[in-house]
């Protein structure tokens, strides 16, 4: 069984496709462990705010056979797959690591690069993996985020998910 953690956001109804995307990893992989949410600005275009977080679960499938089960789910809330890459977005589900790989792995860049550049990445990953280690530095995501320097703006907002609170501010 794989480790893996995976990047949960939207701006677009996004309470209504956090809450069906965690559904449906549920449904699928069992267990998840689940960072608190946060609201962050949106990074790289002029949008709405997004809900982010961070979802580990472990799975038997290999690095594309999971990729392709994650793009059903995005599918399935109305991703649009022409749109640009800096644009709104009704559910995004990225594999930030998987177990300890990196490069290129059918397709998809292990880690992803969010993981040390985005605050909404590795906050909630810092908070559900404080002693977990980044694949490529060796670095825990605890002094990872303790040394993060970037301007950018989240916070911790309450979120329920199947009838319990999973975050609060």
């Amino acid at each position: 069984m794989a480790m893996v953690f995976l990047g949960l956001g939207s701006n677009t109804e996004a309470q209504k496709h956090i809450v069906a995307g965690l559904d449906a990893l549920s449904e699928r992989f069992g267990p998840l462990g689940i960072s608190r949410v946060f609201e962050s600005e949106a990074v790289g275009f002029a949008g709405d705010n997004f809900l982010n977080l961070v979802v580990s679960l472990e799975t038997q499938l290999s690095v594309g056979q999971l990729s392709a089960v994650l793009k059903a789910i995005e599918d399935d809330n109305g991703r649009r797959r022409g749109d640009p890459k800096f644009s709104g977005r009704s559910l995004d589900i990225d594999i930030l690591t998987y177990d300890q790989c990196c490069g290129i792995i059918d397709g998809v860049v292990l880690p992803r690069d969010e993981v040390e550049t985005n605050a909404f990445v590795l906050w909630p990953l810092s908070e559900l993996a404080p002693g977990g280690l980044h694949p490529r530095s060796g670095r825990t995501y605890a002094s990872l985020w303790q040394g993060y320097d970037r301007d950018q703006k989240l916070w911790p907002v309450a979120f329920s998910w199947q009838g319990r609170e999973i975050s609060a501010p």
